[in-house]
C-alpha cells in the first residue's frame, strides 16, 4: 500500500512538472516573438523585406478555405502596399490530387499580383519546412510572414532559431469556427517545434536553390 502511494505521488509530481513545462514553453514562444508581430498596420518600419511568405492551409476543392483565403488576401494587400514585390506561397503539394500552392497562386493572380512575382514552395508540408526552405531554398534573409495570429508566434520562433530575420502580420478577419481546438493543438505544436529547432533537422525535401530575387514562374508546374 505504501509503495502504491509513493508511486501515485511520483506520477502526480511528474504530471504537474510536465504541465508546467508545456505551458511554460508555450508562454515563452509567445512572449519572445510578440514584438515581431506588426499590430498597427504601420508597415513603413519594414525595410528591405525580401518576400511576403504566405503559409498554406486547407483547400476546398479548387478554392482556398476561408482561413487560407484571408491569408492570401492579406499577403496581396501587403504586396500592393509595396512592403515587398515578391511573394512565396508555401503549402502542401505532396500528392497530385492535393495542391495548396497552385490554388494559392491562382487566387493571388486573380486579385492583382503578377505571376512572375509569386513563387510556389510545393514542399511546405509543415511550418518548420516552410521557414527552413524560405531561407535555404529561396535564399530569403528578411521575410514578412502572413498567417493567423495564433500561428504567427510559432512561425516567428522557428524563424528566429533558424537565423531568418522575420516579422509577422495577422490575417485574422473573423472568429473562425473550431478555433478553440486549433488553439489547444497549437500549444502542443509550439512545444514540438521548440524541441525541433534545437536539433535543426533538414525538411522533408530540399533541392536546388531558387532565389526569390528572380522570376517566380520558374516554380510553375502547370
Amino acid at each position: 500500500m505504501k509503495k502504491m502511494t509513493k508511486l501515485l505521488i511520483i506520477f502526480g509530481i511528474l504530471f504537474v512538472v510536465g504541465i508546467i513545462y508545456v505551458f511554460g514553453v508555450n508562454a515563452y514562444v509567445k512572449l519572445s516573438t510578440k514584438s515581431q508581430i506588426i499590430e498597427d498596420g504601420d508597415y513603413s518600419k519594414l525595410k528591405d523585406i525580401d518576400c511576403i511568405l504566405v503559409l498554406g492551409a486547407g483547400v476546398w476543392g479548387d478554392e482556398p478555405s476561408p482561413m487560407l483565403k484571408d491569408r492570401i488576401l492579406k499577403g496581396v494587400d501587403l504586396y500592393k502596399q509595396g512592403v515587398s514585390q515578391k511573394m512565396i506561397m508555401s503549402g502542401d503539394h505532396g500528392r497530385e490530387d492535393y495542391d495548396e500552392v497552385n490554388i494559392m497562386k491562382k487566387y493571388a493572380i486573380n486579385n492583382g499580383v503578377k505571376s512572375e512575382d509569386i513563387f510556389m514552395d510545393h514542399a511546405g508540408f509543415s511550418t518548420y519546412d516552410s521557414i527552413y526552405r524560405a531561407k535555404e531554398i529561396f535564399k530569403s534573409k528578411k521575410v514578412l510572414i502572413v498567417t493567423q495570429k495564433y500561428h504567427l508566434y510559432r512561425a516567428l520562433y522557428i524563424s528566429n532559431k533558424l537565423g531568418l530575420d522575420a516579422y509577422g502580420v495577422s490575417a485574422d478577419t473573423v472568429k473562425y469556427s473550431g478555433q478553440l481546438y486549433r488553439d489547444l493543438r497549437e500549444i502542443l505544436a509550439r512545444n514540438k517545434d521548440a524541441i525541433k529547432v534545437i536539433f535543426k533537422p533538414k525538411p522533408t525535401y530540399l533541392g536546388e536553390s531558387i532565389p526569390v530575387s528572380g522570376n517566380g514562374d520558374v516554380t510553375n508546374d502547370k
